[in-house]
């Protein structure tokens, strides 16, 4: 089947609430982006991959990079530091999303245990060692990456102040945090949290899901009840990592389950009637919700962006929406 090539000089945007900041539908995360996850410095492969990579996002309309410190023991803020040197106008085109909190503990600068640390040494050092990678003065966006149940909130809020006094953060938000953490977060810190970043995708659907299987014996909520419509009702955006749970919604990898095999083809089925690919389909879903979802591509692969990107032109049905839902569950709703 052809798919045609889009190049779109800018993809549909959504407005972050409480942010002058307009993004795109679609964000490119940075995950894998150095490589492996040890000490060995960039190379210079890794390193061509990323300007690759990066342009192909932009050229696709994408405007929001999504990275965190801990991706590839720092080095894929590293690469994408390299891939903004190469085009001193790229910088001011791009909103770059950093996180911050987790604690590896194979890096040698820690040590074991693995852990969170939202101590106000902790996050000031990790933004202004992130800002040294990239190669720029400020990101426009800090995410928490997730909860620590020692935070000090007036700490953590003193260090939100002195970031954002400093110009090297403008605006704050969380990764994975459930509605009371956000409360008890927003009682302390001055800065509206604007974005939440989520795991959602077809295999991963309970946030969606909750809705509509209340008070249902069966169903759980994975501790989270409620925690989607709280960020809609508070106007903080969501943010889905893994949309594609990996691949996993197309059935890719070793001995697949009956339940991917069986979303797999209905996706299939679904790109075949809108002339698009499996990529599209998949994000599509989460695009067509009212919320405002925004995807967060993990691909290192350059023909998948593409291929990704054209989910910003495919508007479901909400039947096609619901047939792909039932097929994810199993099941019918009830």
């Amino acid at each position: 089947m052809f798919f045609p090539s889009v190049r779109p000089e800018k993809m549909k945007q959504y407005a972050i609430p409480n942010t002058e900041l307009s993004v795109s539908r679609l964000a490119y995360g940075s995950w894998h982006l150095g490589g492996l996850w040890d000490q060995t410095p960039p190379g210079d492969d890794l390193k061509q991959r990323a300007v690759r990579l990066l342009n192909e996002a932009v050229n696709c309309g994408i405007n929001h990079i999504d990275l965190a410190d801990i991706y590839t023991m720092g080095k894929s803020d590293q690469v994408v530091g390299y891939a903004l040197q190469q085009d001193p106008l790229l910088r001011d085109k791009l909103v770059l999303q950093e996180k911050c909190g987790i604690v590896v503990a194979s890096n040698p600068q820690f040590g074991p245990p693995q852990r969170y640390d939202f101590s106000y040494e902790h996050i000031v050092r990790s933004v202004e060692t992130s800002l040294t990678r990239l190669g720029t003065d400020r990101v426009e966006l800090l995410a928490l990456h997730r909860p620590d149940p020692l935070v000090e909130y007036e700490e953590l809020a003193r260090a939100f102040d002195d970031l954002h006094a400093s110009g090297k953060v403008r605006y704050f938000g969380v990764s994975n945090h459930t509605a009371t953490q956000i409360e008890l977060l927003k009682k302390h810190v001055r800065q509206p949290i604007v974005l939440n970043q989520l795991q959602l995708s077809l295999l991963h659907h309970h946030l969606l899901s909750e809705g509509i299987l209340a008070n249902m014996t069966s169903f759980d909520y994975a501790n989270a009840s409620g925690l989607f419509d709280y960020c809609r009702l508070n106007e903080i955006m969501i943010q889905a990592w893994s949309p594609t749970a990996g691949g996993k919604v197309f059935a890719a990898g070793d001995d697949p389950t009956a339940q991917q095999k069986r979303l797999a083809e209905q996706i299939s089925t679904v790109a075949k009637q809108h002339g698009t690919t499996d990529d599209a389909v998949a994000l599509a879903w989460l695009l067509k919700h009212p919320a405002g979802i925004q995807p967060i591509l993990g691909t290192m692969n350059v023909e998948r962006i593409s291929r990704s990107t054209l989910a910003d032109n495919v508007e479901l049905t909400r039947e096609q929406w619901y047939a792909l839902l039932e097929a994810a569950r199993g099941q019918s709703v009830p």
